[in-house]
């Protein structure tokens, strides 16, 4: 039988989840909750530019969450928003269901999170019985999933490279205080801050580290800033001149004297920024590339896009949506608790060939 998910959140994400579930022979769309009061009882299918399917949108959490369901995928906000999010994944989780989620990224590996961020969500999952994973594409499956999978295949390594090459122009989302873009460069950005960028982007080290039996002496950060030398409009806003139009950023795990797990992101407002600086071999740059240096030598290059306008954020966002809804048929499996991708076996996507 279909496993039956409430979806709960409707941005970027969202949006393009419901579209799969409602053609999915493994999942069924139960419910959608929402946050606008705008799109309360729409239809699912209107709130996506399809036609109706019957399924209407509530900002009524509670009447959300009485629907039967076996999961719920919340797409809230990001990290910022954290007591939020939290409450929101409590509730949820204590309606009796699985709680699938992109929203709180630093949970990606829960071992490493602060216990007053797990604690409601723990203690809500041994009550209801029931799992919470949370994934994403930077962090998540593209710097846990894919260097794993590859370092499993290594007799020797002696680094390993993660790196985000993406162009940030079609991608709507507040990035602007958080990351730097559209602001005087020698204003700090929130992610400057190296506490903030390892508590934000970095938990996936730890988890690297733990999951080859490596022991880290430490971690840190480095982080660059390019300043648009001239006006750089693009669909969301402008870039003006002496603003930051890229940003460069290291994440890096130590053991003794070399970085030896290193998460790197290089992204621009488009493609034209930051010209020197290091691009994806696919000719329109966006893409997630792994880098291993031992033996053997690896590298591999990961592209999204949609399938409609071929947009790599979109294609990026849909992978992020499913890597959680996919994961919902294994979390009956695993004993009520935070859950991380070292939990899960191996995802094929049941059904995703029809």
């Amino acid at each position: 039988m279909a496993h039956k998910v409430i979806v709960w959140g409707t941005g970027v994400v969202g949006k393009l989840v419901i579209r799969e579930l409602l053609d999915h022979p493994e999942f069924e769309l139960a419910g959608v909750i929402v946050h606008d009061p705008a799109k309360d009882g729409v239809d699912a299918g209107e709130l996506i530019g399809a036609k109706p399917c019957g399924i209407r949108a509530s900002t009524d959490v509670r009447a959300g969450l009485d629907i039967e369901a076996d999961a719920v995928a919340y797409f809230g906000p990001t990290a910022e928003y954290a007591v939020q999010n939290i409450q929101n994944m409590v509730l949820a989780l204590r309606s009796g269901k699985h709680v699938v989620s992109t929203a709180m990224t630093p949970l990606v590996y829960p071992d490493v999170c602060p216990p007053e961020l797990r604690a409601e969500l723990e203690k809500a999952c041994a009550e209801s019985g029931k799992s919470c994973f949370t994934t994403g594409i930077d962090p998540g499956f593209a710097n846990d999933l894919f260097p794993l999978t590859l370092m499993g295949v290594c007799g020797r390594v002696d680094s390993v490279r993660i790196q985000e090459l993406v162009d940030y122009a079609s991608y709507a989302g507040d990035y602007g205080k958080v990351m730097g873009f559209g602001l005087p460069v020698e204003e700090k950005a929130v992610l400057e801050y190296p506490e903030v960028l390892i508590f934000a982007w970095g938990h996936t080290i730890p988890m690297i580290a733990d999951a080859v039996g490596v022991k880290l002496d430490r971690i840190d950060t480095v982080y660059e800033k390019w300043a648009a030398p001239e006006r750089i409009p693009y669909q969301h806003g402008v870039i003006e001149a002496g603003n930051c139009a890229a940003v460069r950023f290291e994440i890096r795990g130590w053991v003794g004297d070399q970085a030896r797990i290193v998460i790197e992101h290089v992204n621009r407002i488009t493609n034209a920024a930051a010209p020197d600086w290091v691009r994806a071999a696919s000719v329109d740059n966006d893409a997630y590339r792994i880098i291993i240096k031992g033996s053997p030598e690896i590298t591999q290059e990961t592209a999204f896009r949609h399938e409609v306008d071929g947009d790599a954020v979109l294609g990026g966002c849909l992978a992020t949506g499913m890597r959680a809804v996919n994961a919902v048929p294994y979390l009956d499996e695993l004993p009520p608790r935070l859950v991380s991708a070292l939990d899960l076996p191996l995802i094929p996507g049941r059904g995703v060939i029809r």
